[in-house]
Order: structure tokens, then sequence, then C-alpha cells
């Protein structure tokens, strides 16, 4: 089967501009997609957006196919099935279904820093109601990614529904042309945009233990509110992912890839992936613009106990382990 050629280059430059910007995408997370007829392109499991230009990151699955699994009419949701080029060994992203399910052509998934720290908060939210309110915006409520998600967005979208904010997860935007869907996510960024307190902080003058160095997200663990939110609860899929739930302050056997030292810093194991880093870049982006008077609602430890045993997820990080 000769498939078409639908990964342009604009596609690509889109993908790999939100994947180098750490305020959009952190490490292997976000997705792309593009469509036409029966086929769509979509980013790879594991595989970061940052390299759309220089790799083949994208995967061609059957959309028909693809779209019968998130009606949960065949398959199991992974979409592991659909994909046409069978010598092509990566898996599509876990998140598929719902890129199949809209029917637009082009389809963005960002872990949208400004859109995560509003989805976070009872107050976030509503501000982030009355910042989008003239767009054809929904809000959905946080679900395990993949088809559990897929069944939240599709019972509240309309035909006429092209930004989507995903509770404690990221944000979703829809057009027909790539030109569309970067303009609607510049407009959701400049209306969601929030400035982050002051998180400049000296290094700790105790040396670093073994097989530890100080990260340069000190301020998690010097600023009194944002060490109790960071050790306290987990706001988004990925961090329980890359780097286990909460910010642990202690090391144990699970050998937690960074631990909270109260009023002094952040640890990271000197051998922490690329993945982990960003990761804990990502939480101090986060709480750092939390505003005052807003709290925070973690996702539940129910939640977090299905993504550390999920397949799908240990999949993708032992991908990211490799780059």
């Amino acid at each position: 089967m000769r498939l078409p050629n639908l990964v342009t280059p604009e596609f690509c430059a889109l993908s790999a501009m939100l994947g180098k910007d750490p305020l959009q995408v952190q490490g292997p997370g976000g997705n792309t997609s593009i469509k036409e007829g029966s086929v769509m392109y979509i980013k790879a499991s594991g595989t970061k957006l940052s390299d759309a230009e220089d790799t083949n990151i994208f995967v061609a699955v059957d959309r028909d196919a693809a779209v019968l699994e998130a009606k949960e009419k065949a398959g199991d949701g992974s979409c592991k099935d659909t994909v046409l080029d069978k010598s092509h060994r990566l898996r599509p992203s876990i998140e598929t279904t719902f890129h199949a399910a809209l029917p637009h052509k082009v389809v963005v998934h960002t872990h949208s820093v400004a859109a995560i720290t509003h989805a976070i908060s009872p107050e976030g939210r509503k501000v982030a109601e009355e910042k989008l309110a003239n767009l054809p915006f929904v809000m959905v409520p946080y679900a395990k990614p993949g088809l559990p998600l897929t069944r939240e967005i599709l019972a509240r979208i309309s035909a006429q529904t092209m930004v989507i904010v995903l509770q404690n997860h990221g944000l979703i935007c829809v057009g027909d042309s790539v030109a569309e869907v970067k303009a609607l996510i510049d407009e959701v960024e400049q209306r969601l945009k929030l400035d982050p307190c002051a998180t400049s902080t000296t290094t700790p003058e105790r040396p670093a233990p073994d097989g530890f160095i100080w990260s340069d997200q000190n301020w998690l663990a010097q600023n009194a509110q944002a060490f109790e939110w960071a050790k306290n609860g987990t706001y988004y899929p990925d961090h329980v992912v890359f780097l286990g739930p909460c910010l642990p302050t202690k090391d144990h056997d699970a050998n937690p890839p960074a631990i909270l030292q109260k009023d002094e810093g952040v640890l990271i194991r000197s051998d922490a992936t690329s993945s982990q880093k960003a990761m804990l870049r990502c939480i101090e982006d986060v709480l750092s613009r939390v505003q005052d008077g807003w709290s925070l609602d973690p996702i539940c430890k129910e939640a977090e106990i299905e993504l550390l045993n999920w397949d799908a997820e240990k999949y993708r990080q032992a991908l990211a382990v490799r780059t």
C-alpha cells in the first residue's frame, strides 16, 4: 500500500517548535497528528516532538480502525494493530484514539504550562473559562490518558469545539490546516499567559550526597508554599511517569530521581535522564505561576497507581531512556 505524504515541512516545523519549547512540551510528552481520508500520521510513543524535523517520529495508522477503537467497537485502545506499515517498529501514541476521533485534519496536544497551571486549580479553571469565553472551548475533567481520556473528550465536545483544556494534563487545539492550529495555539497561550514569580535561588553550600547533584530547581524546596505543594501532590501524568508520585523528602528503595531538602534545595540523581530533568523543571514552571488565592487539586492516589503500573507508559519510559 502506497501511503500519502501528509507529513509536510510545515507540520514538522510546528511539531518541532512546540517540542523545543519547555513551556509547551517536556521530554517525550505531547503529540501531533495530521490526517486525510483513512490515513493518519501521529507521533510515535516515546519519541520527541523536538526531533520532528530531523527524525521520522511519525507513524501512519488506519484512521477508520483507530476510530473504532476510540468508540470501543474494536481493539484494546492502544491502536497498535492499526499501524499501516508493519515494518515500523514504533507504536503510535497512547493518545491515538482521540486524535483519530476528532474530525479535524490537524490535531495538536501539548502539555502547556499555562493551561496546566489553570487546570490544576478550581479557581484557575474558572479564570480559564473567563479568558477563553468567546472561543469554541470545553474543559474536560482528568482521566487516564488513552481510552478513558478519549471517552471524556467525546462526551463533552461538539462539532464546533476547537480548544480543549484537559484538567491536570494539558491542551488540545485542532483545525483544518497547520497554520490555523498554530494561530489558535498562539491565541490560547496569549490569553492564558501567567508570569512566574521570582525563582532565582542560591546553590546550597552543603555538598550533594554521592550519586546526586543539586538541581536548578532549588526554589521548590526554598519556597515554603512550593515545598508543600511539591511534597504533597502530583498534578499531571508525566510527573508520575518520569519522577514518581509527589517529590519525596528522603531517598528510598524506589530510587526517586529527585528529592526535596526543605529550606535547602532539590537533589537530582547524577544519572537522571533528560526527560526527568525536563519534568522537574516543569514542576517549577507550573508552581511558580500559581496565583495568590488559588488552591490546587492533585490527581488522586488511585490515578497515580494506574499510571505507574501501565505497560504503555513503561514502554514510553524505556524509549525515553535511550534518548
